[in-house]
């Protein structure tokens, strides 16, 4: 195989976004948990449902830092029964376009049995 003298020339550089993106979404549960809020608000029960394989406890943190990073918002509902709904916000919700680009192209491109680590 041969290079073409001018693109050996440009040196390759990692993208320092793409990097920060996947790092955060690449952490089991964040990018899922993205997609599965997508569809619209959910509590946590109706979450904890919807990803089989993830505990309360590791729920409860990611939706933690994804409220913190602004990514998603949560609101109590005034009772009774007291109540927890979790949103995207619209930052979150502009990641929805890339996260269906994703899983598309999981699908069409991908073995079922390369995803399975995922939970779904």
């Amino acid at each position: 195989m041969t290079t073409r003298p001018e693109a050996s020339a440009v040196p390759r550089a990692c993208d320092a976004g793409l990097a920060l993106a996947f790092a955060f979404l690449g952490k089991r549960w964040n990018g899922v948990l993205l997609g599965t809020l997508a569809v619209g608000p959910a509590g946590f029960a109706e979450l904890a449902r919807a990803l089989p394989g993830i505990s309360e406890s590791v729920l409860s943190d990611r939706l933690g830092e994804l409220c913190r990073v602004g990514l998603v918002s949560r609101t109590v509902r005034q009772g009774p029964p007291v109540g927890v709904s979790y949103q995207l916000t619209d930052r979150g919700a502009a990641l929805a376009p890339a996260l269906e680009a994703l899983a598309r192209w999981a699908h069409e491109n991908l073995p079922a049995e390369a995803g399975r680590a995922g939970g779904c």
